[in-house]
């Protein structure tokens, strides 16, 4: 888990190496314990390390082969590079090194640009080949690692987040219409390419690009799970596919406890990171790190479950700590958690992130979490309205029961300038269900959540909190093998008992009853929901600032109906309109866009 910056050349001259360095030291965060960097002709690469898997500097990037003639620029983990390192060996390769690092760039030596297929893990990375002059860039299957990207004439910068790209200098930071519109849309996802900055992009998940020495690029997508029926699985009942659910969840917990350091796990007390401790547990794990937070409550909402993480706790006999945040300290976490933010993010629970791995990272490096499992198994309560519907309806139900605002409402907010005419998101919408593939209206909405909505948010929310803190998060429901097998599940099976149901059948071999069939709970920070004292007045302070007065997004009769009444304007899903609209303008301030 690192850090990973780079540039390349188009027309002839070398790489800005100073931007280079910045942009490195602006992942410092992400990769405490080392910093490299790289040059040769037109391309220049950037590294900071956290040290997982080899600790020795034999494991230090930026990683050059001169046998082959390519260097490497990689964040994130293999899981199965003890595997992939016997399987390079028997074909001949020689290893310098323990790490995963060298088996990527063995690996790519053998199979090129194939190498993605062979990967069990979570990654994104930059390969040179100096021979000629190529430059190839990857991104795991579900995104959890990220990778943007900045264009000028001439050149092209990447890195691990996008305040890195800023702190290199010359970005067009002017809004891109269409992404605030999905901003505004789907609880501030931006589905990949776009950012909510015109002049950066992401490289999207589960693709290949190789960018050549001109500047032509093409992009190979290697992953795209059908979200049909298969013929392999015909006459599997709901125990067959209960087992067969519960050995995938087991491969891949065992796979995320791959490491030179000691592995925790973030326990919330709900069904999901239950169920890895459980099976930690069961794989004989003693003296288990689990790490719990609460607030204060807030507008009578309870700003903990602790009490559910402590029952889970002593069943598996964890070393278990509670964190408590006060509300008073919110407004300074909010600051920094926005600071560890490589894109605007809404949800409440992205201050609670950050505090709790700042937390946790005083006590170890690595931990799993159970982000994914909802839209891996439909848990949300979007997901039973699309069952029995025809194909041709999903975009209409969807935009219904979870599309923020429509787009009538999106014109009465934003100004002239940043407003799209069309109703772009319910384009997208309908494109995206619209797709080949997916047997039923509620496999397309599956699918677009597993390929969008969980890249752009939770997995995104994960990634950039835990980081911000130097300590790398492992989120087993979205181990590839698993996320294709809960795609082959029968929709009826993952509806039942009010969603993930086929998720706490396997719970209930291994958990006590009180977790699998407690009601379904979320990471409160009522403060936040509820607009609290000192959130609220970070919030006017934000829309108050020159900067947003200059800006002008929001048409200011908007403001005004929003700040007479913090509390009274929601989503579609309940969240607070007042902290989406400031939660930009805080972001924006923060990164110094003018």
């Amino acid at each position: 888990m690192c850090g990973l910056t780079g540039e390349i050349r188009f027309d002839g001259t070398r790489p800005d190496l100073a931007a280079v360095e910045r942009m490195t030291d602006r992942l410092a965060a992400r990769g405490p314990d080392g910093r490299g960097l790289w040059s040769q002709g037109p391309i220049a690469f950037g590294h900071r390390r956290l040290k997982i898997i080899d600790l020795s500097e034999r494991g230090a990037q930026p990683m050059t082969d001169p046998g082959s003639g390519l260097t490497v620029v990689f964040n994130g983990c293999l899981y199965n590079h003890r595997e992939l390192r016997a399987e390079l060996e028997r074909s001949g390769h020689r290893f310098h090194s323990t790490s995963d690092t060298e088996v990527l760039l063995r690996a790519y030596r053998h199979w090129g640009v194939d190498c993605v297929e062979h990967f069990a893990g979570m990654f994104a990375f930059a390969v040179a080949e100096h021979r000629t002059g190529r430059v190839v860039l990857g991104r795991d299957r579900l995104g959890i690692k990220p990778l943007y990207t900045a264009r000028r004439p001439g050149r092209l910068r990447f890195a691990s987040s996008l305040p890195a790209l800023l702190a290199a200098g010359d970005v067009d930071t002017a809004l891109d219409p269409v992404a605030l519109h999905h901003y505004l849309s789907f609880h501030s996802v931006v589905p990949a390419p776009r950012t909510i900055l015109a002049g950066v992009r992401k490289l999207p998940p589960a693709t290949v690009r190789v960018v050549e020495p001109d500047g032509s690029e093409h992009d190979h997508c290697y992953w795209d799970p059908a979200f049909t029926r298969r013929d392999a699985d015909a006459g599997m009942d709901a125990g067959d596919w209960r087992d067969a659910v519960l050995d995938a969840l087991r491969t891949a917990v065992r796979r995320r406890t791959v490491a030179d350091v000691p592995v925790g796990v973030l326990l919330s007390g709900g069904l999901d990171s239950s169920l890895i401790v459980a099976l930690l547990a069961e794989a004989g794990a003693h003296g288990l790190a689990t790490f719990s937070i609460g607030f204060d409550s807030e507008g009578g909402e309870a700003g903990d479950e602790f009490h559910w993480s402590d029952l889970v706790a002593r069943r598996y006999a964890t070393d278990h700590h509670r964190i408590v945040v006060p509300s008073a300290q919110l407004p300074e976490a909010l600051d920094d958690a926005v600071a560890a933010m490589s894109e605007p993010m809404v949800s409440h629970d992205v201050v609670a992130f950050h505090l709790l791995s700042r937390e946790v990272a005083r006590h170890v490096k690595v931990v799993q979490s159970g982000q994914g499992a909802d839209e891996v198994f439909a848990g949300y309560d979007w997901y039973p309205p699309m069952a029995g519907l025809p194909r041709e309806e999903a975009a209409a139900m969807y935009a219904k029961v979870f599309v923020d605002r429509p787009h009538s409402e999106l014109e009465r907010m934003l100004a002239p300038g940043v407003r799209t005419a069309r109703d772009v998101s319910g384009e997208f919408l309908a494109e995206h269900l619209g797709r080949p593939g997916a047997d039923t209206a509620l496999d397309a909405v599956l699918r677009l959540d597993s390929e969008i909505m969980l890249v752009d948010d939770p997995v995104k929310r994960v990634d950039n909190m835990t980081m911000g803190w130097g300590l790398e998060a492992r989120v087993p429901f979205l181990d590839h093998e698993l996320v294709e097998l809960a795609a082959a599940c029968p929709p009826e099976l993952k509806l039942a008992e009010g969603g993930k149901g086929v998720l706490k059948a396997a719970g209930r071999t291994l958990l006590p009853v009180e977790i699998t069939d407690r009601p379904k709970g979320y990471f409160p920070v009522p403060a936040i929901r509820h607009m609290a004292g000192p959130v609220l007045e970070r919030v006017q302070e934000a829309l108050a600032a020159p900067a947003a007065r200059s800006r002008g997004i929001f048409r200011d009769d908007y403001l005004r109906e929003l700040l007479a009444a913090p509390e009274k304007h929601r989503t579609t899903l309940g969240a607070n309109a007042l902290w989406q609209a400031a939660l930009l303008e805080i972001w924006l301030q923060t990164h110094g866009v003018a």
